[in-house]
Protein backbone atom coordinates (compact mmCIF):
# COMPACT_ATOMS: atom_id res chain seq x y z
CA UNK A 1 0.00 0.00 0.00
CA UNK A 2 1.44 3.22 -0.75
CA UNK A 3 -1.28 5.66 -0.83
CA UNK A 4 -4.10 6.93 1.77
CA UNK A 5 -6.92 8.66 2.09
CA UNK A 6 -8.44 8.99 5.13
CA UNK A 7 -12.12 10.84 5.74
CA UNK A 8 -12.88 11.73 9.20
CA UNK A 9 -8.65 12.02 10.15
CA UNK A 10 -9.09 14.30 13.00
CA UNK A 11 -11.23 11.54 14.58
CA UNK A 12 -10.11 8.67 17.31
CA UNK A 13 -9.67 5.89 14.65
CA UNK A 14 -9.20 8.23 11.87
CA UNK A 15 -6.17 9.78 13.23
CA UNK A 16 -4.70 6.92 14.80
CA UNK A 17 -4.96 4.91 11.05
CA UNK A 18 -3.41 7.66 9.30
CA UNK A 19 -0.47 7.93 11.73
CA UNK A 20 -0.15 4.30 11.88
CA UNK A 21 -0.43 4.52 8.18
CA UNK A 22 2.18 8.01 7.85
CA UNK A 23 4.90 5.40 10.13
CA UNK A 24 4.82 2.35 7.62
CA UNK A 25 5.81 4.85 4.87
CA UNK A 26 2.14 5.25 3.32
CA UNK A 27 1.70 8.42 1.52
CA UNK A 28 -1.30 9.98 3.79
CA UNK A 29 -4.25 12.18 2.79
CA UNK A 30 -6.27 12.91 5.53
CA UNK A 31 -9.71 15.17 5.28
CA UNK A 32 -12.24 16.06 8.15
CA UNK A 33 -14.72 18.93 9.23
CA UNK A 34 -12.51 20.54 11.93
CA UNK A 35 -9.25 20.33 9.66
CA UNK A 36 -10.53 21.12 6.29
CA UNK A 37 -14.04 22.09 6.85
CA UNK A 38 -15.89 19.16 5.10
CA UNK A 39 -19.21 18.03 5.64
CA UNK A 40 -20.15 14.62 4.26
CA UNK A 41 -23.84 15.26 4.77
CA UNK A 42 -23.31 18.31 2.16
CA UNK A 43 -22.83 16.60 -1.20
CA UNK A 44 -21.13 19.97 -2.45
CA UNK A 45 -18.24 20.10 0.10
CA UNK A 46 -17.55 16.34 -0.58
CA UNK A 47 -17.91 16.93 -4.49
CA UNK A 48 -15.15 19.98 -4.24
CA UNK A 49 -13.05 18.24 -1.23
CA UNK A 50 -12.83 14.96 -3.83
CA UNK A 51 -12.45 16.86 -6.77
CA UNK A 52 -9.46 18.95 -5.59
CA UNK A 53 -7.48 15.56 -5.04
CA UNK A 54 -5.61 13.65 -7.95
CA UNK A 55 -5.12 10.22 -6.21
CA UNK A 56 -5.28 7.57 -7.06
CA UNK A 57 -5.83 5.88 -3.77
CA UNK A 58 -4.67 2.10 -2.27
CA UNK A 59 -6.87 2.56 0.41
CA UNK A 60 -10.21 5.14 1.07
CA UNK A 61 -11.38 4.58 4.82
CA UNK A 62 -14.40 6.56 5.58
CA UNK A 63 -13.64 6.99 9.88
CA UNK A 64 -16.61 9.70 10.31
CA UNK A 65 -19.71 9.30 12.40
CA UNK A 66 -21.69 10.08 15.38
CA UNK A 67 -23.15 7.72 18.40
CA UNK A 68 -24.98 11.08 19.62
CA UNK A 69 -25.94 13.93 17.31
CA UNK A 70 -27.70 17.47 18.92
CA UNK A 71 -27.78 15.57 22.30
CA UNK A 72 -29.74 12.86 21.35
CA UNK A 73 -28.70 10.07 23.24
CA UNK A 74 -29.01 6.23 22.17
CA UNK A 75 -32.81 5.17 23.11
CA UNK A 76 -33.42 2.47 25.11
CA UNK A 77 -37.22 2.26 24.54
CA UNK A 78 -39.63 2.77 21.49
CA UNK A 79 -40.96 5.66 23.43
CA UNK A 80 -37.84 7.65 23.11
CA UNK A 81 -37.88 7.77 18.99
CA UNK A 82 -37.71 10.71 17.85
CA UNK A 83 -38.05 11.90 13.91
CA UNK A 84 -35.51 14.67 14.59
CA UNK A 85 -33.21 11.88 15.75
CA UNK A 86 -33.70 8.97 13.36
CA UNK A 87 -33.31 12.00 10.36
CA UNK A 88 -29.90 13.16 11.74
CA UNK A 89 -28.30 9.27 12.36
CA UNK A 90 -29.22 8.94 8.69
CA UNK A 91 -27.79 11.65 7.67
CA UNK A 92 -24.54 11.61 9.02
CA UNK A 93 -23.87 7.73 9.69
CA UNK A 94 -25.39 6.69 6.12
CA UNK A 95 -25.91 9.47 3.70
CA UNK A 96 -22.27 10.98 4.36
CA UNK A 97 -20.06 7.55 3.39
CA UNK A 98 -22.71 6.91 0.85
CA UNK A 99 -21.68 10.47 -0.86
CA UNK A 100 -17.84 9.77 -0.20
CA UNK A 101 -18.40 6.59 -1.76
CA UNK A 102 -20.21 7.87 -4.75
CA UNK A 103 -17.50 11.14 -5.42
CA UNK A 104 -14.47 8.48 -4.54
CA UNK A 105 -14.95 5.85 -7.10
CA UNK A 106 -12.68 8.29 -9.06
CA UNK A 107 -9.94 8.00 -7.02
CA UNK A 108 -9.47 4.41 -6.93
CA UNK A 109 -6.93 3.10 -9.45
CA UNK A 110 -8.45 0.39 -12.00
CA UNK A 111 -5.33 -1.17 -12.75
CA UNK A 112 -4.52 -2.68 -9.71
CA UNK A 113 -5.99 -3.55 -5.97
CA UNK A 114 -7.68 -0.98 -3.92
CA UNK A 115 -10.12 -0.55 -0.74
CA UNK A 116 -12.88 1.84 0.00
CA UNK A 117 -13.68 1.03 3.60
CA UNK A 118 -16.41 2.51 5.83
CA UNK A 119 -16.16 1.96 9.39
CA UNK A 120 -19.81 0.68 10.23
CA UNK A 121 -20.58 -1.10 13.87
CA UNK A 122 -21.68 -4.70 15.17
CA UNK A 123 -24.92 -2.85 16.78
CA UNK A 124 -25.83 -2.32 12.71
CA UNK A 125 -26.19 -6.26 12.29
CA UNK A 126 -30.18 -7.02 12.00
CA UNK A 127 -29.34 -10.79 12.60
CA UNK A 128 -26.80 -9.91 15.47
CA UNK A 129 -29.47 -7.97 17.28
CA UNK A 130 -29.86 -9.54 20.50
CA UNK A 131 -30.31 -6.84 22.85
CA UNK A 132 -32.60 -4.12 21.39
CA UNK A 133 -32.62 -0.35 21.87
CA UNK A 134 -30.31 2.06 20.01
CA UNK A 135 -33.04 2.58 17.25
CA UNK A 136 -31.78 5.64 15.65
CA UNK A 137 -27.71 4.38 15.80
CA UNK A 138 -28.69 0.87 14.98
CA UNK A 139 -31.31 1.74 12.00
CA UNK A 140 -28.80 3.95 10.41
CA UNK A 141 -25.76 1.90 10.46
CA UNK A 142 -27.52 -1.00 8.97
CA UNK A 143 -28.36 1.45 6.13
CA UNK A 144 -25.23 1.75 5.79
CA UNK A 145 -24.39 -2.00 5.53
CA UNK A 146 -26.55 -1.97 2.58
CA UNK A 147 -25.44 1.11 0.63
CA UNK A 148 -22.21 -0.25 0.82
CA UNK A 149 -23.26 -4.20 -0.16
CA UNK A 150 -25.01 -2.56 -3.21
CA UNK A 151 -22.23 -0.02 -4.29
CA UNK A 152 -19.29 -2.82 -3.96
CA UNK A 153 -21.51 -4.85 -6.65
CA UNK A 154 -21.39 -1.61 -9.01
CA UNK A 155 -17.96 -1.10 -8.14
CA UNK A 156 -16.90 -4.60 -9.36
CA UNK A 157 -18.09 -3.77 -12.39
CA UNK A 158 -15.63 -1.02 -13.64
CA UNK A 159 -12.76 -1.68 -10.50
CA UNK A 160 -12.65 -6.01 -10.66
CA UNK A 161 -9.68 -5.81 -8.22
CA UNK A 162 -11.32 -3.01 -6.05
CA UNK A 163 -12.61 -3.93 -2.23
CA UNK A 164 -15.48 -2.42 -0.87
CA UNK A 165 -16.85 -3.24 2.99
CA UNK A 166 -18.23 -2.37 5.95
CA UNK A 167 -15.79 -2.52 9.07
CA UNK A 168 -16.44 -3.06 12.77
CA UNK A 169 -13.50 -1.39 14.72
CA UNK A 170 -14.85 -3.05 17.86
CA UNK A 171 -15.23 -0.78 20.72
CA UNK A 172 -12.31 2.08 20.88
CA UNK A 173 -11.92 4.04 23.83
CA UNK A 174 -12.71 7.81 22.14
CA UNK A 175 -14.92 10.28 23.37
CA UNK A 176 -17.28 9.18 20.87
CA UNK A 177 -17.63 5.68 22.93
CA UNK A 178 -16.63 7.33 26.56
CA UNK A 179 -20.01 7.75 28.09
CA UNK A 180 -21.08 3.90 27.01
CA UNK A 181 -17.77 1.34 27.74
CA UNK A 182 -19.51 0.61 31.24
CA UNK A 183 -18.00 -3.33 31.53
CA UNK A 184 -17.52 -3.54 27.89
CA UNK A 185 -13.42 -4.10 27.12
CA UNK A 186 -12.15 -1.66 24.94
CA UNK A 187 -8.99 -0.68 23.18
CA UNK A 188 -7.20 2.49 22.33
CA UNK A 189 -7.42 3.93 18.92
CA UNK A 190 -3.87 3.13 18.51
CA UNK A 191 -4.22 -0.31 19.07
CA UNK A 192 -7.49 -0.38 17.19
CA UNK A 193 -6.39 1.20 14.01
CA UNK A 194 -3.15 -1.58 13.93
CA UNK A 195 -6.06 -4.15 13.76
CA UNK A 196 -8.22 -2.46 11.17
CA UNK A 197 -5.02 -2.35 9.04
CA UNK A 198 -3.85 -5.54 9.53
CA UNK A 199 -7.42 -7.16 8.66
CA UNK A 200 -7.68 -4.88 5.34
CA UNK A 201 -4.10 -6.15 4.54
CA UNK A 202 -5.73 -9.45 4.28
CA UNK A 203 -8.57 -8.29 2.07
CA UNK A 204 -8.72 -10.02 -1.41
CA UNK A 205 -12.03 -8.92 -4.38
CA UNK A 206 -13.48 -11.73 -3.38
CA UNK A 207 -14.29 -10.03 -0.44
CA UNK A 208 -15.63 -7.54 -1.64
CA UNK A 209 -19.76 -5.89 -0.76
CA UNK A 210 -19.37 -7.69 2.84
CA UNK A 211 -19.42 -6.36 6.55
CA UNK A 212 -16.07 -7.72 8.86
CA UNK A 213 -15.51 -6.84 12.52
CA UNK A 214 -11.57 -5.70 13.12
CA UNK A 215 -10.62 -9.85 13.49
CA UNK A 216 -11.53 -10.49 9.93
CA UNK A 217 -14.75 -12.15 10.55
CA UNK A 218 -17.68 -12.17 8.56
CA UNK A 219 -20.93 -9.96 10.56
CA UNK A 220 -24.01 -10.84 10.11
CA UNK A 221 -26.63 -8.67 7.97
Amino acid sequence: MDTALIIGASGGIGAAVAQALGARGVAVTGLSRSGDGLDVTDEGSVRAALARLSGPYDLILVATGALEIGGARPEKALKQVTAQAMVDQFVLNCVGPSLVLKHAVALLPRDRRSVFAALSARVGSIGDNGFGGWYSYRTAKAALNQMIHTGAIELARSHREAVCVALHPGTVATPFTEKYLGRHPSVPPEEAAQNLLAMIGDLVPGDSGQFFDWQGKPVPW
